[in-house]
């Protein structure tokens, strides 16, 4: 994964790294109202939604979508590359989970 895209790099004012292995990586993230992380890659995932949220993902190709996030639901996700931002008025907060192999 290029250095300047790696999310714990591009998005580190939201996500911090939890554990990492050769296999997966878990990042916590956590989003204030209204704040964004940088253009970002990731692996193949899994996200976990710790509390509702409203994000919009804008992606590389620029058609961005809006997301109603809810407590205790998953998504998988293949590897990407995006900005987020939190338009919500709450904080955030989910577990990203990637998938190395």
């Amino acid at each position: 994964m290029e250095e300047n895209l790696d999310t714990l790099h591009a998005a580190s004012n939201v996500s911090k790294l939890v554990m990492e292995n050769d296999r997966v990586r878990v990042l916590d993230a956590r989003f204030k109202p209204g704040e964004k992380a940088a253009m970002h890659k990731h692996f193949d995932h899994v996200m976990y939604m710790f509390n509702d949220g409203k994000v919009k993902i804008t992606p590389l190709n620029g058609k961005t979508q809006i997301a109603d996030l809810k407590a205790g639901q998953a998504l998988w996700m293949e590897a990407t590359a995006h900005i987020v931002e939190n338009l919500g008025k709450t904080d955030f907060h989910f577990l990203v989970i990637e998938l190395k192999k």
